[in-house]
């Protein structure tokens, strides 16, 4: 991840280091060794036995050395660098560990730049994060990685955030089965997982975009150090559900700690978050790594929970470690207890017992990796409306196609780690031409509206594709198109003008979040493609003409107004101020705020058209097993004319245990990827565990089910409800009301 340099000072301090740093800390072979020599070789040992045996033979300076990462200069991102260094032992066998950005991409010179994170979401499928993260960590690996920085799981608070584009959406549940997905891709190809930013890690800050620089600049509510202050019902129900599903269910091999504070505490020596939760309470045996400069202080870190300071590492610098031990402010048991856990993590995913990776990027499947990029892009463009059937568009009637806008022969990306270099590109325009014919195509760049209605009117059909401007550093001014651009085009008169013209008008939406539609009553058809990835040509292409479905459902909401927005008017709520953030708004975050507050938005959480139809039937609840409190079974009818991919959404709604803890209208607790043929019918089973009926009691410091009756409901959206049933504890809830245990 890029971070801003410190130039002359880090190199400066780097030589000073290297003073006081083991000369034994260099590459290690990568393979184990003789396990008569080294005992910790013998692989019938657990993970946790061969660490101790190696924890033996360390000396105390080895040990320190081991909890400060090693190169400044790769998180730049060039080729043959690596975004992160921990240097191994050779004396031991204990390998090199090379780690790297990230979520679309490995950063590393040049790389298959996937579709966002977000873009992923949409598919509202788990089998496609993990086919992301295995193209992702397959070039990680051949670059000579072992670590991945990536998924981002943090929550959709709001759509300002300048990082909204990495992450999954507002919703808990849906980030949860995401990232669990996408953990499971990166751990299948052999590396390790990197879930991130933990937690409450919800806003880069105030400020602005730096022309040329990767990354923004922001004030107030800069990312880090700012005080997000929330309650534990809110923490523990939106703000931590994913990372604890990356822990108990994907065994990931890694948490990053974020640079903010939460209620008081820099997240990379949090207590009550590192310890308290995810050590103790979760039992994650892994190990905890900074964000980039996220160490504050090394007594405070030491003592609450973080294991490696990866960059720059100063820090948890020889010198000053020693000294904290020397006193005794720090334990060599606390020291033991943090090297422990990163040996054990190497032994646990075949660190040790593999050949080292090598970094020969020649050995990539470059053409099969774009063309599985352009795969999970259609899957997650999310088709807002579609007026008259105006998609899919006919190859034979489209004579001519107009093509205009900013960002029609261009892909949006957004800045900082996920600004991946990528190994090929076809932007929308280059697509379309090569579906079409260059010959049938009139592009005009939209820099001036009057010129590009002129051309829309001279086609057959016209698509607008415009998009919007994030980057890691800083957030939006604004929930719009036009927000940061530099180049003078408004982009929401663009989109008005060139659909007055043209009746057969496209807008699609490079967006890194949701962004206000003004114009949407106008256009007959918006298709939202987000960050797309270096192969967006050819999935808009096979999307708009019907070869592909647009597979999407929104992760968050698209407000109507600005206004809308849970945080918006109140800068105590956002960005904040003197430097603390609260979070006002507690469990009423996203769709729950637009539901609890009955404000209609533009379009709904989990809303996304496709080129058929579908028919739920009835929802019938039913006892689970001991595991599962209750499962909801209906059938999924197509009732049209081609094949498609249906997206039944169970939510339910709680009863509220009493004064002072009020619940949302409804939860997401469900969903299930459907593809049917026509006329084509499946029963689907969707199981609700004790979590989808419980909230977090703060008395009582756990997880309750309250008493009382609860609505379970089959959706297409959050906003679109096609049946229901009831479930009672300890309540009458009516006839054929389901007691759950």
């Amino acid at each position: 991840m890029i971070r801003p340099a410190l130039a002359t000072v880090l190199l400066l301090m780097a030589s000073a280091l290297t003073i006081v740093t083991p000369a034994t800390t260099a590459q290690a072979v990568g393979v184990c060794g003789d396990v008569r020599e080294r005992p910790w070789c013998d692989t019938r040992l657990s993970a946790d036995k061969r660490a101790g045996l190696v924890l033996t033979r360390l000396t105390l300076e080895e040990k320190i050395a081991l909890l400060g990462g090693d190169e400044l200069m790769g998180a730049a991102g060039g080729e043959g660098t690596h975004t992160g260094t921990s240097n191994g032992l050779a004396r031991l066998g204990i390998p090199t560990l090379y780690f790297s950005d990230g979520p679309v991409g490995t950063r590393q010179g040049m790389a298959t730049q996937m579709p966002s994170p977000m873009s992923v979401a949409s598919s509202f499928s788990p089998v496609t994060s993990r086919a992301t993260g295995v193209v992702i960590a397959d070039e990680a690996r051949k670059k000579g990685n072992h670590v991945v920085f990536a998924p981002g799981v943090n929550i959709g608070r709001t759509p300002l955030n300048g990082r909204t584009f990495e992450y999954y959406g507002e919703d808990p549940y849906l980030a949860a089965q995401l990232g669990v997905g996408f953990i499971r891709g990166i751990q299948s190809q052999g590396l390790i997982a990197n879930v991130k930013h933990y937690a409450v890690n919800n806003q880069e800050g105030e400020g602005y975009a730096v022309p040329g620089s990767p990354l923004g600049a922001a004030g107030e509510g800069n990312r880090l150090f700012v005080n997000a202050v929330l309650g534990e019902r809110a923490l523990r129900e939106i703000y931590l559900p994913a990372f604890e599903a990356a822990v108990k269910d994907a065994d990931v091999g890694t948490v990053m700690c974020s640079y903010n504070r939460v209620n008081g505490s820099y997240g990379c020596e949090n207590e009550h978050l590192l310890v308290d939760i995810l050590k103790r309470e979760w039992g994650f045996k892994g190990f905890v790594l900074t964000d980039y400069g996220a160490a504050k202080n090394a007594l405070n870190s030491l003592n609450n929970g973080l294991d490696l300071d990866i960059w720059p590492g100063f820090v948890y610098n020889p010198v000053a470690v020693r000294a904290l031990v020397a006193t005794s402010q720090v334990s060599t048991d606390t020291i033991d207890d943090h090297v422990r856990r990163i040996l054990r993590t190497m032994f646990a995913y075949g660190i040790f017992d593999a050949p080292a990776f090598t970094d020969d990027a020649s050995r990539i499947d470059v053409a099969a990796h774009h063309a599985r990029a352009a795969s999970i892009e259609a899957q997650g463009m999310v088709l807002l409306k579609n007026e008259r059937s105006l998609l899919p568009l006919s190859q034979r009637s489209t004579r001519t196609l107009a093509v205009i806008g900013p960002e029609a022969d261009l892909i949006r990306t957004g800045g900082g780690s996920s600004d991946v270099k990528p190994l090929r590109r076809v932007t929308p325009l280059e697509g379309l031409r090569q579906r079409l014919g260059a010959a049938r195509i009139l592009y005009d760049d939209g820099s001036d509206a009057a010129r590009a209605a002129a051309v829309a009117r001279r086609a057959d059909a016209a698509v607008v594709v415009v998009g919007d401007k994030m980057t890691e550093g800083s957030d939006k001014a604004a929930p719009t198109l036009n927000a940061g651009q530099m180049d003078g085009i408004d982009r929401d008169a663009l989109i008005a003008a060139v659909a007055a013209a043209q009746p057969r008008t496209v807008a699609v939406l490079q967006s890194g979040g949701p962004v206000l539609t003004p114009w949407r009553d106008r256009v007959p058809a918006i298709l939202e493609a987000w960050y797309p990835g270096q192969n967006v040509g050819t999935a808009l292409a096979r999307v708009l003409f019907g070869d592909a479905e647009p597979g999407g459902r929104l992760p968050m909401t698209f407000p109507r107004r600005a206004r809308d927005l849970p945080t918006a008017g109140d800068r105590a709520a956002y960005p904040g101020i003197a430097g603390t953030v609260h979070y006002k708004e507690g469990v009423m975050v996203g769709y729950r705020h637009f539901d609890e507050r009955r404000i209609a938005p533009a379009y709904a959480f989990g809303h996304g058209l496709g080129y058929t139809t579908f028919r739920f039937s009835r929802p019938v609840l039913r006892r689970g097993t001991d595991a599962q409190l209750a499962t909801v079974t209906f059938r999924v009818t197509n009732t049209g004319k081609r094949s498609g991919a249906a997206v039944p959404q169970v939510y339910v709604g709680m009863p509220s245990p009493g004064k002072g803890t009020p619940q949302p209208p409804k939860q997401l607790k469900g969903f299930s990827k459907v593809r049917l043929a026509p006329g084509a019918s499946r029963t689907v089973t969707i199981e609700l565990d004790r979590r989808s009926f419980s909230y977090w009691d703060t008395a009582a410091d756990g997880w309750r089910v309250a008493r009382g009756c609860y609505d379970v409901m089959l959706a297409r959206s959050s906003r679109d409800i096609t049946g229901r049933a009831r479930a009672a504890r300890s309540a009458d809830c009516g006839p054929g009301a389901l007691t759950l245990r």
